[in-house]
């Protein structure tokens, strides 16, 4: 089975540092797309419990990379893709740690994340129309796991909060 080709793409969208990563052979067969999480921890405004420190320090640091979306052709035979193409735009984008949101009612959706290394850490409430929703949290840790860093997540000089 031969592997799609990487196209990077940056569309005109009103989040800054938007990117989507397209994956095709002789037609689009998946995406995926996201943003820069911002250094201010407003993305995290609504999340229910207490943020773990190291993810504090990894948003400052401008080290978080929100997946908004990941779309794969039913009926492409890869059934790799999808985690293949979030890794890739994950690493493509430096992050040391991918957060995404994913409905409470979706288990098929969280149960695949999970699958992949994602790990859910609690709820956020987001004012959607028609209404509020309920989703989970869920963060993908790129950095080596040791036996001193066992969450994954880099703890430098480069991911310290500011003073």
């Amino acid at each position: 089975m031969s592997r799609p080709p990487w196209t990077r793409s940056v569309c005109a969208d009103s989040t800054p540092g938007f990117a989507m990563l397209v994956a095709e052979t002789t037609t689009l067969v998946g995406c995926a797309f996201g943003s820069p999480v911002g250094r201010d921890g407003s993305w995290w405004q609504g999340f229910d419990a207490t943020l773990p420190r190291s993810i504090e320090q990894l948003t400052a640091s401008g080290h978080v990379f929100a997946v908004t979306g990941i779309v794969v052709h039913p009926h492409q035979r890869d059934r790799d893709l999808a985690r293949r193409l979030q890794e890739r735009l994950l690493v493509d984008h430096h992050a040391s740690l991918g957060v995404t949101l994913v409905p409470v009612a979706d288990h098929a959706a969280r149960a695949a994340f999970q699958s992949w290394g994602w790990q859910d850490i609690g709820e956020v409430h987001r004012p959607l129309d028609p209404g509020p929703a309920l989703l989970r949290t869920l963060v993908l840790p790129l950095g080596r796991r040791t036996a001193t860093n066992p969450d994954g997540l880099a703890h430098n000089a480069g991911t310290q909060r500011p003073a």
